[in-house]
């Protein structure tokens, strides 16, 4: 069992991983910029360190500061949360190599995945689904990429092999946009990853982002916790999340997951991870897999009542997986918000102090935040400052129990998206009814 943890990240994550670790009595050790000295898990952790100013890249993604800060407080452990240095194999290699045990999958796993060209091709040799396309690197031979394109058939989309979070990509109605696409992805490939290697997929119309999560002790055992809908999105990040995802045959899903645990065996997998897929007219296509926790992970948590987090701490503490596949009981449904400090309508963001702030309640509502009354949301990091999640029997229940927890709930001082998801996301019949594809939030903002 590990004994001591540095939490290297912040905000409601770190407070989450804090928690965690004090159900299974280890030690804590929280790091935070010169502007986060006043987060909450800061207050509550055994110890805390200061490891630079509120540029994220003089702090949290300064990796001699978080390995300093670790050898000066003896920890054993580090946990990058999600976001930051999570799925940097540069910084996992330096954690281990320091000493340390990295929370996480292992270095190596960490550079399969974390390009998307050989995790496709690792997700092939699994025989795991995956959208048609260029099958590698798209090369510098016009003739040939054009010849993909056709093969393919258009609308087609390229994407930087190191891209995430939206960020390179782009999308190809014809063949006379085709060969300017490529070059203006490469160069922003290369300038906001350091990698220029781009491929080519059928860009599909109308398909809803689908995940499995899946939690693997890099001993022999892989179970998987089902799946989650994250298809309401804007600008292709996640704004509402649900678990199991509605209206997709269960013999369908089922067999997706069992592939997913495959994989996870083929690659020796290690912690917890989430296999993203593409779902339209009954197929799964895989597109990425996040080697690290969730920010969607609590509504896994709910429909099955295992803990992913403290699954983390005990699988990085060399602890087999003490739940097989058939101990896992999916019951009812849940659904997350996101609580952004953002203008609900024109999204810019608003930092500030919150003068007052009163969580929602009730039977089915978990609410996993940092912010308190007094507290001020600095201006330097990511928006997301909560989530609400609920849970009920069916979905229907846990929508109505959404309903009112955003009724309930009081964040004054700054302004925040919660009256985007109680006037307009939670009044939507077509959500509602559930089964929406990735385009439809941002078409309804357009038109509203």
């Amino acid at each position: 069992m590990l004994e001591k943890v540095l939490i290297a990240n912040r905000g409601e994550i770190a407070l989450r991983i804090m928690r965690a670790c004090r159900e299974l009595g280890i030690r804590t050790v929280a790091v935070y910029s010169k502007a986060d000295r006043d987060l909450m898990h800061v207050r509550l952790a055994d110890e805390a360190v200061c490891i630079g100013p509120a540029p994220s890249a003089q702090s949290y993604l300064n990796i001699p500061s978080i390995i300093s800060a670790a050898e000066v407080t003896d920890a054993d452990a580090i946990h990058p949360g999600y976001g930051f240095l999570a799925e940097n194999a540069d910084f996992a290699e330096i954690v281990e190599r320091s000493g340390f045990t990295f929370i996480g999958p292992r270095a190596e796993t960490i550079r399969l995945m974390g390009n998307k060209v050989s995790a496709i091709e690792a997700m092939k040799k699994a025989g795991v689904p995956t959208v048609p396309g260029s099958g590698g690197p798209v090369g510098e031979n016009a003739d040939e990429a054009l010849r993909l394109g056709r093969e393919i058939g258009y609308p087609v989309i390229i994407k930087a092999a190191a891209g995430g979070g939206g960020r390179g990509m782009r999308v190809v109605e014809s063949e006379h946009q085709l060969l300017n696409a490529i070059t203006l992805t490469r160069s922003e490939a290369k300038n906001a990853f350091g990698d220029d290697t781009v491929y080519m997929e059928k860009f599909l119309q109308h398909p809803r982002h689908v995940e499995i999560q899946v939690l693997a002790d890099g001993q022999g055992n892989v179970i998987h916790l089902g799946d989650r809908d994250c298809s309401l999105q804007r600008r292709h990040q996640k704004v509402v999340e649900e678990a199991p995802a509605p209206g997709i045959p269960p013999e369908i899903k089922n067999e997706v997951a069992e592939r997913c645990v495959k994989a996870c065996l083929d690659i020796n997998y290690r912690g917890a991870g989430t296999f993203e897929f593409l779902y339209e007219d009954g197929n799964f296509y895989f597109i990425e897999m996040n080697t690290r926790v969730q920010v969607e992970h609590p509504v896994s948590e709910m429909i099955t009542g295992v803990d992913i987090v403290k699954q983390q701490l005990l699988i990085a503490g060399g602890e087999p997986l003490a739940i097989r596949q058939q101990d896992v009981l999916f019951q009812g449904h849940a659904i997350e918000v996101r609580v952004n400090a953002e203008d609900p309508v024109s999204f810019t963001p608003s930092p500030g102090k919150i003068s007052y702030f009163h969580a929602p309640g009730g039977n089915g509502v978990r609410v996993d935040s940092h912010i308190y009354s007094g507290y001020t949301v600095p201006p330097y990091y990511d928006s997301l400052i909560g989530k609400i999640i609920t849970w009920g029997p069916d979905r229907e229940s846990a929508f109505a129990r959404m309903r009112n927890a955003l009724e309930e709930v009081v964040v004054e001082g700054i302004k925040t998206n919660i009256p985007l998801h109680r006037d307009k996301i939670f009044r939507d019949k077509a959500f509602a009814k559930g089964g929406v594809d990735i385009h439809y939030l941002e078409k309804k903002l357009r038109n509203s």
